[in-house]
């Protein structure tokens, strides 16, 4: 059956209801003991759903999470005069903003950014919380921490733009609004306020990461599904005892991109790919405004960026790059 396989289909293999390892004991509350299969799930992949475990850290993550959820759910709603076809119409321009840069790092009224603070720091809770929570998991199954760790790389970023920048620029006005478009006009705003993040060499490298990894991960993710007929998904097994797929795929990478790839290299590869492109990111928008106050002219002054050519004869002197009053 594996031969009429192809990019759209997809297998689903079926046993018994597994609980896993160590059913019990898992921490401070009993693992869950339901569990059931549902069949669109498994088009994306496991079928089985259950059983749950949450324990302390679980709950008050999803708890944190919640009331971040409807402090800004409900301000959204307030903000259209509680109508919920409005609500719906308008959602996607919908925004909680931070306060005015008049309260700096001060706690402002709940109607001029205090709800949007709050929202802040139980949605940071609850991020934190369920870090901790993926750390402990990862520890208690003997894994090894890889997934806590590429979280914290995201984490890293989500700091730098709602609270470590804030805090560095002496205001929450710095930070980012809680809206989907409202959340778009800010990145814009910032990019053009600092003089473009396209000559910040730290946001380019965070966009090689990111084309980078998901090249990779595409690519990888086709080559296993090249080999699945051969029983190239048992990847780990391949590692360490290679088999026809391992060495099809090896191959394959050899002749079409010319460097050889091993069945866990190229996860290797991809972590780095994808854990680097919000790290660098957060470095990128860290510097902004607290080192480099326009990117354009950091570039014309590093020789990496053209200067604009003279309109008027003689040209007019650029005062931000005059250095202050003779």
């Amino acid at each position: 059956m594996t031969d009429y396989q192809n990019i759209f289909t997809r297998v689903q293999v079926r046993g018994p209801l597994y609980a896993g390892i160590a059913p019990t004991d898992v921490g401070a509350f009993p693992r869950g003991s339901t569990s059931g299969f549902v069949y669109w799930f498994g088009k994306l992949g496991d079928a089985q759903v259950g059983p749950i475990y949450l324990g302390y850290l679980g709950v008050a993550s999803l708890v944190c999470g919640v009331i971040a959820f409807e402090i800004i759910g409900l301000n959204m709603f307030a903000s259209v005069n509680w109508d919920p076809i409005q609500f719906v119409r308008q959602l996607f321009w919908l925004s909680l903003d931070p306060p005015p840069a008049k309260y700096g790092l001060s706690i402002p009224p709940l109607n001029e950014g205090g709800w949007w603070l709050m929202a802040g720091f139980f949605l940071t809770m609850s991020i934190m919380l369920w870090w901790a929570r993926m750390y402990r998991r990862a520890r208690q199954l003997g894994m090894g921490t890889h997934v806590a760790w590429a979280f914290a790389a995201a984490i890293w970023l989500y700091l730098v733009l709602g609270f470590i920048r804030p805090i560095l620029m002496g205001s929450w006005s710095e930070a980012v609004p809680f809206g989907i478009f409202s959340h778009l006009d800010w990145t814009a705003a910032f990019s053009i306020r600092y003089g473009n993040l396209f000559y910040n060499p730290f946001h380019a490298l965070s966009i090689v990461f990111l084309y980078g990894s998901t090249l990779l991960f595409a690519m990888h993710a086709a080559t296993i599904l090249a080999v699945g007929q051969y029983g190239g998904e048992r990847e780990i097994e391949q590692i360490v005892d290679r088999g026809t797929a391992s060495e099809r795929a090896a191959l394959f990478w050899r002749w079409t991109m010319g460097f050889n790839a091993t069945m866990e290299s190229i996860h290797r590869w991809a972590w780095w790919f994808a854990v680097l492109c919000p790290i660098t990111g957060g470095i990128g928008i860290l510097l902004t405004g607290t080192v480099v106050d326009n990117w354009y002219l950091w570039g014309v002054e590093h020789g990496i960026v053209a200067p604009y050519p003279p309109t008027t004869n003689p040209p007019v002197v650029d005062p931000a790059i005059l250095g202050g009053a003779k």
